[in-house]
């Protein structure tokens, strides 16, 4: 299956579209995004749920933009060996983590929830919505 496409029921949507439905059933942003993937990595959505509910809030105090985490999240599962005795692909995720924040950034402003949501300024630079689906357009150039 395409990395940019998810099945529901017989439909094919994009994958920050399946985000965007997440979101309007309650997950946050960091859940919405991950569950949008976990399909791809064999990870069962209720586990993906559990691991990234802490995140949502910009780690639930309006740190780093739950969208991002989520996209680190998703690096992980895709580039760790997953060796528990010598791992050996760290710097691969950190480089290509650090290559998706930057553009994350670029687009919109700030990689802080509360920079990007406009807390201390008034002017917001993104949505939710809009974040989640950088995101996840960003992901899918990625896998």
């Amino acid at each position: 299956m395409n990395a940019g496409l998810v099945q529901k029921g017989e439909l094919m949507l994009e994958r920050w579209e399946k985000a965007l439905s997440n979101h309007k059933r309650g997950y946050n942003c960091a859940q919405s995004v991950v569950c949008a993937y976990c399909d791809l990595f064999d990870i069962e959505e209720k586990t993906a749920f559990r691991i990234a509910e802490g995140f949502g809030l910009g780690m639930g105090s309006m740190g780093t933009c739950g969208a991002v985490a989520a996209m680190s999240m998703i690096v992980g599962m895709k580039e760790s060996d997953g060796n528990l005795e010598k791992p050996t692909t760290k710097k691969v995720c950190y480089k290509k983590m650090k290559q998706l924040s930057n553009e994350f950034e670029k687009k919109n402003g700030s990689l802080i929830c509360s920079e990007i949501k406009g807390v201390d300024t008034g002017v917001v630079l993104r949505s939710c919505n809009g974040c989640m689906e950088d995101a996840c357009k960003l992901l899918d150039e990625y896998l």
